[in-house]
């Protein structure tokens, strides 16, 4: 029946759509071990699948979308891993900018770019630049991101501005992180089965809703994103406060 309801588009309509949706997208490697793959295999198949995943969102309409890609860490990985997957993200912009951009999607970055070869950061630089004005779905890609590296990037750039200490709340930190202006997630998926944020959206993430599913992120379909969704429709958020 769902493989039915797929094929014909027949989703039920959600009880509620959350509006900024965080994906740590994982289980690549362990998906290509599996097949007897090489681990660049599993990279490059979850990398089609982030296609399946950005129609559904825009589908099921959820406006805002952030991909967990590369994190601070990852560059502690294999010389050929980071290799495979700085060019899998070249090979993305070349091939899928100009129908990522025609389908209206914002690309924006979030993250460092210092450490990406200079060739790549002037393509980010220059899809984010193309696809600023597009109001379909706003893609962030975290890519060489950490959650503790981003709050010192805050504190370092509010200190530099010359605000007070007795001036800096929640809001202003809010204002200095490199999601600023976008609401908080209302909810993280992760792949895999880990069960861990793993310095994903740690200051915007606070209050989010959690799912983990144990399918690794090539298999993770337009049904299981739905099904993601749906599970979040049940879930009684009380930011720490009780049910009425």
């Amino acid at each position: 029946m769902a493989q039915d309801r797929e094929e014909h588009g027949q989703y039920p309509p959600l009880d509620r759509v959350p509006q900024h949706v965080g994906i740590i997208m994982d289980g690549n490697g362990r998906w290509a071990r599996e097949r007897g793959l090489p681990r660049a295999a599993g990279h490059r198949a979850g990398t089609e699948n982030l296609r399946v995943v950005l129609r559904a969102a825009v589908e099921f309409g959820v406006p805002v979308l952030t991909i967990y890609a590369f994190s601070t860490e990852n560059w502690g990985r294999p010389e050929g891993e980071v290799s495979a997957l700085l060019a899998i993200l070249e090979r993305v912009l070349d091939r899928e900018l100009a129908e990522l951009h025609a389908e209206g999607v914002q690309l924006r970055h979030v993250g460092h770019l210092e450490r990406i070869p200079s060739r790549l950061q002037e393509k980010v630089l220059y899809a984010v630049d193309l696809t600023q004005d597009n109001d379909q779905l706003i893609l962030n890609v975290a890519f060489d991101y950490g959650g503790r590296t981003e709050l010192v990037d805050a504190v370092r750039r509010i200190i530099k501005d010359g605000i007070p200490a007795d001036q800096v709340d929640e809001d202003t930190i809010s204002r200095y992180v490199y999601t600023a202006g976008l609401p908080d997630p209302d909810l993280i998926i992760r792949t895999s089965g880990e069960m861990r944020v793993s310095n994903f959206l740690i200051w915007q993430g606070a209050y989010a809703e959690l799912y983990v599913t144990s399918t690794y992120w090539p298999d993770f379909d337009k049904q299981a994103f739905y099904e993601a969704l749906g599970d979040y429709g049940q879930r009684d958020r009380r930011f720490g406060l009780v049910s009425r």
